[in-house]
């Protein structure tokens, strides 16, 4: 199911990049202006990349989201619209480690010499998933705060190649950004240090890194797509798992449906708890002035409690 929407989606993109272009031509003369243009234009392919580089920029360059917000990024695909978007971008943030199936072919239709593309999560992106029976890149970095420093960095660097007229601006905000990821940094350490319980009973394959920066277990109930099912023996077997290890939590998140980690929860007399990725931020949490970091905090809260940390 995941190859087969990772196929579609490139047939999508294939289809907007004729779009793109027969429409190019008509629009040269608004993309050239951007020559002219002291400010910035930014894309990100998903939210946390979109935070990211919005703390960094303040108010000096416009930063634009390709995935809708409440939009899951590994299902989301691009509009013509979007591609247009990009291609009058000076910067196309990508996380990479396959989380945007279009990522590839939208490099192939987009001019370099307008839009520069920069794969943060490259070479970070190193633990895998067996799915399916193939191997999969795991792409979810960023919840590791010290692998979302490197990030940071990555995206400060080609900002400010950029745009160095505004280089001091931006070293100062990165700054701050990269202290307050230290602080949750510590603050995940401290916290999941004295736990009585180490696995964590997922939805999808999304913390293996936040699991090996602290030390955890990850037992996904889906691979490292939201909405790849599970087969009936493999609930069987989380659940009983479950049981022999006395786990009392099974975990949810807020953009897909909780109902396969309900379904075990209720087998086996537990509570469940909402574990964000984070790959996309509803129009209700962002009113609610929820981000990255008030994101994460409520994860260490809720990890605390399912874990029984002290």
């Amino acid at each position: 199911m995941y190859m087969m929407k990772k196929y579609i989606t490139l047939c999508v993109v294939a289809f907007a990049a004729v779009v793109l272009l027969f429409t190019v031509a008509t629009t040269t003369k608004q993309t050239s202006t951007l020559s002219t243009d002291k400010r910035l234009h930014i894309t990100t392919s998903f939210y946390p990349l979109y935070f990211f580089a919005s703390q960094i920029v303040g108010s000096h360059a416009d930063v634009i989201n390709i995935t809708p917000s409440g939009a899951e990024p590994h299902d989301y695909e691009p509009t013509p619209q979007d591609i247009l978007s990009i291609n009058k971008s000076q910067l196309l943030f990508l996380n990479g480690g396959n989380l945007e199936a279009w990522g590839e072919k939208i490099q192939q239709i987009i001019d370099p010499k307008q839009t520069t593309v920069v794969t943060i999560g490259a070479d970070i992106t190193t633990q895998t998933v067996d799915e399916d029976g193939k191997t999969i890149i795991d792409p979810h970095v960023w919840l590791s705060p010290k692998l979302a420093e490197v990030e940071v960095k990555r995206i400060e660097n080609a900002i400010e190649a950029k745009d160095p007229a505004n280089k001091n601006t931006y070293q100062q905000n990165a700054t701050a950004l990269l202290e307050k990821l230290n602080t949750l940094d510590t603050e995940y350490t401290q916290g999941l240090r004295s736990c009585t319980q180490h696995t964590i009973v997922t939805s999808h394959a999304a913390f293996g890194y936040l699991a090996t920066e602290y030390h955890l277990t990850q037992l996904p109930i889906a691979g490292l797509s939201p909405d790849e099912e599970p087969s009936a023996q493999q609930m069987a077997s989380i659940a009983q798992f479950a049981k022999e290890h006395q786990i009392h939590t099974i975990f949810f998140e807020s953009l897909v449906s909780p109902k396969l980690s309900q379904t075990i929860a209720s087998e086996i007399g537990a509570q469940t708890l909402v574990l964000d990725p984070i790959e996309g931020v509803s129009k209700q949490e962002s009113q609610e002035g929820k981000n990255y970091f008030t994101i994460m905090e409520d994860n260490l809260r809720n990890l605390r409690m399912a874990l029984q940390c002290h």
